[in-house]
């Protein structure tokens, strides 16, 4: 299932079987998950926190079940460990992606960034790259990221 994945995003032996869903589903949803994993890895630690919150967004995202979640971002860990580069995964969200979803998949990102707690210089850096990369507005970045810090500070000052 893994290898397969990873043929859909780069090419190869079993490219050809894309799901034609909504985006070409399997393609998309590795790309989408590939950027979320990198966004985690990038300080160094990707912890539970990271891993649960990657795991919402994509469930409520691509509309996935618990395993097929976990499988997604088994292949996404394995796909970020041998990439080198974000284009392959940026290039299937731009071209698949209407403007209102790559937004939200950069709040996404800002939202994995910010899953542990604090915004590391690295993670920041990647996700204005990514949105360069995928065609979103600086405007439209901070705007993103601007919700997600207003979500997670209503989430900690709201009551337990």
């Amino acid at each position: 299932m893994i290898a397969r994945l990873k043929a859909l995003v780069f090419g190869g032996k079993g490219a050809d079987s894309v799901d034609k869903g909504r985006h070409g589903t399997d393609t998309l949803h590795l790309a989408a998950a590939a950027l979320l994993v990198e966004a985690a890895c990038l300080d160094g630690d990707f912890d539970a926190r990271e891993r649960d919150t990657i795991a919402s967004l994509l469930q409520r995202q691509f509309h996935l079940e618990e395993t097929q979640t976990d499988t997604l971002i088994d292949a996404a860990r394995e796909t970020v460990e041998e990439s080198t580069q974000l284009y392959a995964f940026t290039r299937v969200i731009q071209e698949r992606f209407s403007d209102e979803e790559r937004i939200g998949m950069i709040e996404m990102l800002w939202e994995v960034a910010y899953a542990d707690g604090h915004l590391h210089e690295y993670e920041s850096s990647l996700v204005r790259r990514v949105a360069g990369l995928i065609y979103v507005a600086d405007r439209d970045s901070g705007a993103a990221r601007k919700r997600v810090r207003q979500r997670l500070e209503a989430a900690d000052t709201s009551p337990s």
